[in-house]
C-alpha cells in the first residue's frame, strides 16, 4: 500500500492508497477489540483520506493553480461559493494534512506522499495568505447573514499550526506571524457588542447587539487562546464577553441552545456544538467535568439523530432542526472533548467514538462526507482526519493565569 520512492499526485497517488477489498470487508464488519487490528484501521483510514485530500485540490474563477479545497453548502454570495467558505475549507484540509504530516512521518503514507502532502500544504498556505487580501474577508459583517469569520477563524487555526510546528514554507516566514495577529484583530473586532461572541446570522448588522451562535463562539475563542499562548496580543475584554455568551445558552447540563437566546435547544439537536462549548467552559474554569461527559455520552448515545440528517438536503430539518453540516464538525469538538477527560476515561469513550465515525464512512473511499455535494467529501474528510489524530495531538491551551 505504501509508496516511496516517487513523489505521487492525482491518479498515481490514488491507486497507491485504494483499500483492497479485503481491507474494505474487514473494515465493514465493525470495530475490532484487538488494539493492533484497531490501529490499523486507523492507518488505512488516514492514509485514504490524505490521499483524498492530496489529490483534490482545485482551482475556483480565475486561479490557474490547484491551491484550495472550498467548503461547499447551501449559502451562495452573488451564485458563487463565498469567500470564507473557501478560506474555511481550506484552512481546514490543510490543517489535517498538516498535522497528518506530523503523525506519519513516512509511518502512514510512506516518503513520496509526504512530498505530495507538502506541496499542497504550500499551496493552500499561499491560498489563505493572498485570499486574506481580498474585500469579503475584510474586517466588518454584511447584511443579515456573512461567513467571513468562519473563514477567519479556520485560518487562524490553520497559521497558527504551522508557527507552532515550524511549518510555515519558507516563501511565506516572514509573512505569516503578521497575518496571524492581523485574523486575531479582525475576529476580535467583529465580536457582536454588548453581548460578546460570534454570529454568521445578525439580524441587526455591524453596529447591532445580537445573539451568539456557540457553534461559533467556542472555535474563536479557542483559536484566541492559542493565539495568546503563542505570544500574540489579544484585548483582555473580548474573551470574557463572549464566555458570558456562551454561558447564557446553557440550557441543562451538557447542554446548550443555537444561539445565545434561545431557540434549536431540544435534545438531541444540541449534540453537536455542546462538546465544543463544553470544551471551552471547562478550559474557563465555567464547567464540570461531569458536565463535559455528559456532553459527550449524549453525542455517543444520541448519535443516530445526527446520522439520519447526514447528507440530506436543507439546513434545519426534521424533528430536532439539525443541520448537515453539523456532522463532522461535531466528530472533531466530540473528539476534542474525549481528550479533555480525565486519562482514565478516554479508552473506552475513544473507540465508542471511532466505531460512531467508521459507520458514517463511504466503505468504497474510505472518505466522509456530510452534504449532498461531492467536493465537501474534503472538509468531512479533513475533520475525521484532525478528530482520528486527536489523541495524539497537544491539548488546547486555556486562559492564561
Amino acid at each position: 500500500m505504501r509508496c516511496h520512492r516517487e513523489v505521487l499526485t492525482g491518479v498515481a497517488l490514488l491507486i497507491c492508497l485504494t483499500p483492497s477489498f479485503a481491507a474494505q470487508k474487514k473494515l465493514a464488519e465493525g470495530p475490532s477489540e484487538n488494539a493492533a487490528e484497531e490501529a490499523a484501521t486507523v492507518e488505512l483510514v488516514m492514509a485514504a483520506g490524505i490521499a483524498h485530500l492530496v489529490g483534490g485540490q482545485e482551482s475556483i474563477g480565475k486561479a490557474e493553480e490547484k491551491w484550495e479545497w472550498p467548503y461547499e453548502g447551501v449559502y451562495r454570495e452573488g451564485g458563487k461559493i463565498p469567500l470564507g467558505y473557501r478560506v474555511g475549507g481550506t484552512s481546514i484540509c490543510a490543517w489535517a494534512l498538516l498535522d497528518g504530516l506530523q503523525a506519519s512521518q513516512d509511518d502512514v503514507t510512506g516518503a513520496a506522499t509526504n512530498a505530495a502532502t507538502n506541496a499542497a500544504i504550500e499551496r493552500a498556505t499561499r491560498f489563505v495568505l493572498a485570499a486574506l487580501d481580498q474585500p469579503p474577508m475584510q474586517p466588518g459583517f454584511s447584511g443579515g447573514y456573512d461567513v467571513r469569520n468562519w473563514g477567519t477563524i479556520y485560518a487562524l487555526n490553520f497559521l497558527l499550526r504551522l508557527e507552532a510546528l515550524d511549518a510555515t514554507p519558507t516563501a511565506q516566514k516572514d509573512i505569516v506571524p503578521a497575518r496571524i495577529q492581523w485574523l486575531v484583530d479582525t475576529l476580535q473586532s467583529d465580536a457582536i457588542p454588548e453581548t460578546g461572541g460570534w454570529n454568521y446570522a445578525r439580524r441587526g448588522g455591524a453596529g447591532a447587539s445580537a445573539a451568539s451562535s456557540p457553534f461559533m463562539t467556542a472555535p474563536a475563542i479557542l483559536a484566541l487562546w492559542q493565539a495568546d499562548a503563542q505570544g500574540y496580543a489579544i484585548n483582555a475584554a473580548v474573551v470574557p464577553l463572549a464566555l458570558k455568551s456562551l454561558v447564557a445558552a446553557k440550557v441543562a447540563n451538557g447542554v446548550y441552545a443555537y444561539t445565545s437566546a434561545g431557540g434549536l435547544s431540544k435534545m438531541p439537536g444540541t449534540i453537536g456544538r455542546s462538546p465544543a462549548v463544553e470544551v471551552v467552559l471547562g478550559l474557563a474554569g465555567l464547567s464540570s467535568e461531569k458536565d463535559l461527559r455528559i456532553s459527550v455520552v449524549n453525542f455517543l448515545e444520541q448519535w443516530p439523530e445526527l446520522e439520519k440528517r447526514r447528507a440530506k438536503t436543507g439546513t434545519h430539518k426534521g424533528d430536532y432542526g439539525i443541520a448537515p453540516y453539523y456532522f463532522y464538525y461535531a466528530h472533531y469538538y466530540a473528539s476534542l472533548a474525549i481528550e479533555n477527560l480525565p486519562v482514565e476515561q478516554r479508552p473506552e469513550l475513544r473507540k465508542r467514538f471511532r466505531a460512531r465515525l467508521f459507520s458514517s464512512m463511504d466503505m468504497e473511499t474510505l472518505t466522509f462526507n456530510d452534504r449532498v455535494f461531492d467536493r465537501s467529501s474534503h472538509f468531512g474528510t479533513a475533520m475525521s482526519l484532525l478528530a482520528l489524530q486527536q489523541q495524539h495531538l497537544p491539548l488546547p491551551a486555556g486562559p492564561k493565569d
